[in-house]
């Protein structure tokens, strides 16, 4: 049951001894940054802009303006030139002088210098021969061009100033059983999307008639019991018996995408009739009426099944370990709260996620082994609700039994807060309730942790 309620707030550390500085070329700080006298668009600029902005930046993605061509790249230019100094921009919360991840956008000094000047230098061209080509982004996806898209119901969201939370069944039927790599979520309104948890029911052959009937939608403050809302939404089997449910088989939060693992590790098999359960769909608040008609699933299909299953334990509100003390800011003031948690088994760590709120300042993960050795997890100094991400390590992260892992996060309840959601702030308790404590506007505290049972030479496991 448990499963049912954690959520991940849903890409690190090659092992415990790490050179914690980064070899990584995107956390190379140079001493001495030197420039070549005139900074091109087309041999200097085009390369960075194309490989970190991009990919966000593009038609039907989820950047605001795109980033393909040297007048859309130079009308902002002066934009560019600020938010990359700042490092604002390329979003990566992460501290990589802690731990580095895979797929981390990070610009060097050097290259942040280099945009410098070629603002300053009013943006000059340079050899229209030497210009990348514009990477190949599919439509609709951060990571590829999906095998198959299930389109979820369309949802209204009344303009009252609230939270809104739904339980939705998306059904489906495909030609014969699948083993699935991962499902990437694309909210159809991203400015109000705030979390999606959902979970595989699957059908044994003769069991279901079909998936398609029942209701799709239920506001969460308007269900009964559980065995209820499987009933209304014509999700058991026919003889009443319930049906094989898959926990957690996609997460979504504000910027993320799904956890990429090599060939073997993690997926689960799809039968040709199911359904989607989401237990979670979470829709901030909104001053006016809102839609969102196009949110779906984009579904990475595996020729083989997986030979390692991966696990979650979540940690903080509502999960295995407290927030200590216990989860209460008290307005005007910035003050700190902990989680520790026993490690039983030892565990192959691939992926850590952590989550806050609006009044998250900073968070600090780590592990600590019964001989006493410190294993960096993840540090993020300037906590950003909108950038929550899936860090998934470069190399497995061996947690032996006995670790101890330590999560320390700061929560700012002042008005130097920009992000507080209330003025005068107010006084913000996590009650424990799952969703009086989900919604944007009160606190969380929680860190997620992905993770195989461990197997000899897991240490020389890469996850790129």
């Amino acid at each position: 049951m448990r499963n049912l309620i954690l959520f991940a707030f849903l890409a690190l550390l090659m092992t415990s001894c790490a050179d914690k500085s980064g070899s990584n070329k995107k956390q190379a700080d140079e001493e001495k940054v030197i420039l070549p006298d005139v900074v091109t668009f087309n041999e200097h600029i085009a390369p960075i802009i194309f490989e970190n902005c991009t990919p966000c930046h593009r038609p039907h993605s989820a950047g605001p303006f795109p980033f393909t061509t040297y007048d859309e790249i130079k009308a902002k230019a002066k934009t560019i030139s600020k938010v990359t100094q700042s490092r604002f921009m390329p979003p990566w919360p992460a501290d990589p002088t802690y731990t580095n991840f895979k797929g981390e956008r990070i610009l060097t000094v050097t290259e942040i210098a280099m945009i410098k000047k070629w603002v300053e230098d009013d943006c000059p061209v340079g050899d229209v021969a030497k210009i990348p080509a514009v990477p190949h982004y599919p439509e609709g996806s951060q990571i590829g061009t999906p095998d198959l898209v299930i389109n979820f119901p369309d949802f209204t969201l009344e303009g009252n100033n609230k939270d809104h939370f739904f339980l939705v069944k998306v059904p489906f039927e495909i030609p014969e059983d699948k083993y699935v790599k991962t499902i990437e979520f694309i909210p159809g309104n991203k400015k109000l999307a705030h979390h999606m948890n959902a979970n595989l029911i699957e059908y044994q052959p003769g069991k279901k008639k079909t998936v398609f009937n029942g209701k799709k939608i239920i506001p969460t403050n308007l269900a009964e019991s559980a065995d209820v809302v499987q009933t209304e939404m014509d999700n058991k089997n026919d003889d009443g018996t319930y049906p094989v449910l898959v926990p957690l088989v996609c997460n979504y939060l504000p910027g993320v995408s799904p956890a990429m693992y090599p060939e073997g590790i993690g997926g689960f098999r799809m039968t040709k009739q199911g359904t989607f359960f989401i237990n979670d769909f979470h829709f901030g608040p909104t001053p006016k009426d809102a839609i969102d008609t196009s949110s779906h699933f984009n579904i990475f299909f595996d020729d083989k099944p997986p030979v390692r299953p991966t696990y979650e334990i979540l940690l903080g509100s509502l999960g295995v370990a407290p927030v200590t003390p216990a989860l209460v800011i008290p307005p005007n003031e910035v003050k700190t709260f902990t989680i520790d948690y026993q490690v039983q088994e030892t565990m192959s760590l691939l992926t850590v996620n952590p989550h806050m709120h609006l009044l998250g300042k900073s968070f600090l993960a780590y592990a600590v082994t019964p001989q006493s050795d410190t294993i960096p997890l993840i540090r993020i100094n300037k906590w950003d609700f909108r950038w929550q991400y899936f860090y998934t390590f470069k190399s497995v992260v061996v947690i032996p039994g006995g670790s101890r892992i330590h999560v320390e996060a700061v929560f700012d309840n002042t008005v130097n807060n920009v992000n507080n959601p209330y003025y005068p702030p107010q006084v913000i308790i996590d009650r424990g309730d799952r969703f009086d404590s989900m919604k944007t506007t009160n606190e969380m505290l929680q860190l997620i942790l992905t993770y195989m049972e461990y197997q000899s030479g897991d240490e020389y496991l890469s996850l790129e």
